[in-house]
């Protein structure tokens, strides 16, 4: 918790107590249904929160914002998302029902009203969004094709409407048939944190 106050002074009481509660719902959870690696739990903050948060360091989230995780998995990144941005709506779809059971749990315990975990597919995806985010599910070019349905056409950021997804190594491949717009940020010159190192958050805008 120490990291997201290093990095997030500014959140709101609401806000620590809802990223507080995050280690223990997840250590429980874990235990029942395997969302995270079980070494990995013990790095819950740097690993899959603040990576997470990364996203909030590249772009704020006007107010009624909508965005859409896709593959969420137990709720990366859209719960600390939905944490930090408490007036956007976040939906969060995947097709492994256990996952997203876990998701709703958690957002039902820290009483996270503004977003919505749902088994589903992202090929059975109707609706529309600001913006989707995506943390290493799937190359881009195959994320465009299949998310691009979903991207609304009414903009209310000051950036333009389109994907934001994690990602880490060698990225020259994946981003070349994007080169002209693709955006890339290295999460390294975000944090300190040595983990970060080779991980990036790439913005495309569709």
């Amino acid at each position: 918790m120490e990291l997201i106050s290093k990095y997030f002074p500014d959140i709101s009481d609401t806000q620590r107590q809802q990223f507080e509660a995050l280690d223990a719902l997840y250590r429980d959870w874990n235990e029942k249904i395997n969302v995270i690696s079980r070494k990995d739990i013990d790095h819950l903050y740097e690993h899959h929160v603040l990576h997470s948060l990364a996203i909030a360091k590249t772009v704020s989230f006007r107010p009624g914002t909508t965005i859409l995780d896709f593959g969420t998995g137990g709720g990366f990144p859209g719960i600390p998302l939905a944490i930090m941005f408490p007036d956007c709506q976040f939906r969060l779809i995947d097709g492994t029902g256990k996952k997203i059971r876990v998701a709703q749990e958690v957002c039902n315990a820290i009483g996270l009203a503004n977003c919505q975990p749902v088994h589903l597919r992202g090929e059975e995806e109707r609706g529309t969004y600001d913006f989707i985010v995506s943390r290493a599910v799937m190359p881009l070019p195959d994320l465009f094709k299949l998310m691009r349905k979903n991207i609304s056409r009414q903009q209310h950021n000051a950036l333009p409407n389109g994907i934001i997804c994690l990602k880490g190594g060698d990225l020259q491949a994946e981003l070349q048939p994007f080169r002209k717009i693709v955006q890339t940020t290295d999460i390294s010159t975000i944090f300190s944190e040595e983990w970060f190192q080779g991980k990036h958050v790439i913005y495309l805008p569709v």
